[in-house]
C-alpha cells in the first residue's frame, strides 16, 4: 500500500517529533505516572490535536489511513501519548459526527488547538464489554411554563476513562431511563460542572503515564442542548465511532510491536555469544524473522481496515486488525525480551515497557474476545 507524498510527509514529521520531543522523557513519565503535557502542547503545535476536526473548525481532517499512520508513529515512541490523542480524537469525532452546528462551533476550534482535552465515557464498573448494561442515567427535567431551561440530571459512575484527570470536556453515554437499554444517549459534559468528581486514578501494569480514572456523576446538571444524539441513538453512535477507534488501536499496537522489534534487531546485531553476534544463531534469527513477518502483516491489516473504513463502516476489517495487531504486539514484545535475555527483564532496556504497554491493546476499546465475536458474527450465513 503506497503512501502519498502528503502521508509520507506527515509520517516523517511525526517520526521526527517522536525522536526529538517524546523518547527522552518516556522512562521518567512512565515511572512517575505523569502525562508529559509539554508533548501534548507539541502535538497541538503540529495540528495533530485536530486530526479529526474539519478544516472549517480549525482542524486538518485527515483520512483514515493518515490517522492510522500517526497512531503507529506516536505509539512507537510512547503508547500513553498515542492513547491520549486517540481518545481526544474519539471525542472530537463524536462532536463532528453527531453534534449540532452550535456544538461544533462551541467546542471543535478549541479542541483542535489542544485544549480542552476530550474524554470518552462509555465503560462502567459492571458494564465494560456489554455497554447496554450501563446504569448511568440522564433524567430530563422540564422547566414548566418557561421558554427554555430544560436540563438533564446525571447520576452514575464511569470507569477506565482515559484523560479523566486532564480532560476539559467529556462525551458521556447514559440512559434517559435507567431501566431501558433502548434509551442510551450521548451527551456533552464540561469538566468542572457541579457534581462531577474525578475519582480513583488507576495504578496500572502499563500505560502508566496515561491518566485512567473513575468519573462520578452526582446530580450533575447540564442544559438539554448538551445532548448530542437523539434519545436512544447513543449506543449505535458509540459503535460507529469505535470502529475507527479500533483501527487506531491496531495501529498503536503495530507501533509498539515495531519498536520492540527494532530494539531486538539492534541488540541481536550487537550482542555476541560464542564468538559471533546472536543474530547469527539460528534460533534468534528465526525468532526475528517471525517477528518481522507478523509486524508487517499487522500493519497491512490496520491499513487495509483504514482504507475500507473510508468507504463506510467496516467493523469486521477493524476487528480483524485490532485482534491480530494487539496479540502480535504482546507476542513480539515478549520475544524481544527473550532476545535480550536477562537484560530485557530490567528497566534499563525499553523492551520491558513495551511488553507492559502492549497488553492493554488486547483489552481497551473491545477485548480480543469481543473482536473475535464480531468477526464470527460476520461469518454467519
Amino acid at each position: 500500500m503506497e503512501l502519498t507524498n502528503e502521508q509520507l510527509l506527515i509520517r516523517d514529521t511525526v517520526r521526527d517529533f517522536v525522536e526529538s520531543e517524546v523518547i527522552e522523557g518516556v522512562s521518567e513519565a512512565d515511572r512517575d505516572q505523569r502525562f508529559p503535557e509539554s508533548v501534548w502542547d507539541g502535538l497541538a503545535e503540529l495540528d495533530l490535536t485536530g486530526l479529526t476536526v474539519p478544516a472549517e473548525y480549525g482542524g486538518i481532517d485527515v483520512d483514515q489511513l493518515t490517522y492510522s499512520i500517526v497512531n503507529e508513529e506516536l505509539a512507537a515512541g510512547h503508547l500513553a501519548v498515542a492513547t491520549a490523542l486517540s481518545v481526544h480524537c474519539l471525542a472530537t469525532s463524536c462532536i463532528r459526527t453527531f453534534g449540532s452546528e452550535s456544538h461544533k462551533e462551541r467546542w471543535l476550534p478549541e479542541m483542535a488547538d489542544g485544549r480542552p482535552v476530550g474524554a470518552f465515557a462509555l465503560s462502567e464498573p459492571h458494564a465494560g464489554s456489554n455497554p447496554a448494561a450501563m446504569t448511568t442515567e440522564a433524567r430530563l427535567e422540564r422547566q414548566v411554563g418557561t421558554d427554555g431551561g430544560d436540563e438533564y440530571v446525571i447520576n452514575g459512575t464511569k470507569q477506565w476513562i482515559t484523560n479523566g484527570e486532564r480532560c476539559g470536556v467529556i462525551v458521556l453515554f447514559a440512559k434517559t431511563d435507567r431501566d431501558d437499554p433502548e434509551t442510551i444517549t450521548q451527551f456533552l459534559v464540561p469538566k468542572g460542572t457541579d457534581g462531577l468528581t474525578v475519582g480513583k486514578k488507576e495504578d496500572k501494569l502499563g500505560l502508566r503515564a496515561s491518566d485512567t480514572t473513575t468519573l462520578l456523576f452526582e446530580d450533575v446538571r447540564i442544559p438539554a442542548e448538551n445532548r448530542l444524539t437523539d434519545v436512544g441513538d447513543g449506543l449505535q453512535a458509540a459503535f460507529s465511532i469505535l470502529t475507527g477507534g479500533r483501527i487506531a488501536i491496531a495501529s498503536q499496537a503495530v507501533g509498539v510491536a515495531r519498536a520492540a522489534l527494532e530494539d531486538a534487531i539492534a541488540y541481536a546485531n550487537e550482542r555476541e555469544q560464542f564468538g559471533e553476534p546472536i543474530i547469527e544463531h539460528q534460533a534468534i534469527g528465526q525468532k526475528l524473522a517471525d517477528m518481522q513477518t507478523n509486524v508487517q502483516v499487522a500493519r497491512l491489516l490496520a491499513r487495509d481496515a483504514a482504507r475500507k473504513n473510508e468507504d463506510g463502516v467496516d467493523s469486521m476489517a477493524a476487528s480483524m486488525a485490532k485482534y491480530f495487531a494487539s496479540e502480535t504486539a504482546v507476542d513480539v514484545a515478549g520475544e524481544a525480551i527473550q532476545v535480550h535475555g536477562g537484560y530485557g527483564y530490567t528497566t534499563d532496556f525499553d523492551v520491558e515497557r513495551y511488553y507492559r504497554d502492549a497488553k492493554i491493546t488486547t483489552i481497551y476499546e473491545g477485548t480480543s474476545e469481543i473482536q473475535k465475536k464480531i468477526i464470527a458474527r460476520h461469518l454467519k450465513n
